[in-house]
């Protein structure tokens, strides 16, 4: 994080946001970075598509909650509306896709079926 190279600066400051702990909010706070590096960092923040039920835009790490029971496939069991889904991961290729983990199980879940925390 301390890199001369603004490539390195700008991973070391994606995989702390990603990380969202004490110590790496401590770090990221300590990461200084110039104008052009910062709305780089900031432009792969907003390149994402992703959008909660009621339109407010998704990123890696937020916390959301489900509207809706939903079956999951596979793992036999139904997550209850109300359910809250910590720590999200965007899908990359698909913005109508999240990730999250439910009762212990790392399940997709649409965009469409949460809202934002």
């Amino acid at each position: 994080m301390w890199s001369d190279d603004p490539a390195l600066q700008v991973y070391a400051m994606r995989t702390l946001k990603r990380l969202d702990t004490d110590w790496s909010r401590d770090l990221a706070g300590q990461l200084y970075l110039d104008e052009e590096t910062q709305a780089w960092v900031d432009n792969q923040a907003a390149a994402s598509n992703h959008k909660d039920s009621n339109g407010a835009p998704l990123v890696h790490g937020d916390t959301v909650v489900l509207i809706k029971d939903l079956n999951v496939k596979g793992a036999n069991f139904t997550a209850k509306r109300g359910t809250a889904v910590h720590r999200i991961s965007l899908v990359p290729d698909n913005d109508a896709h999240i990730e999250g983990r439910v009762e212990g199980q790392r399940i997709v879940i649409l965009t469409e079926f949460v809202k934002k925390r």
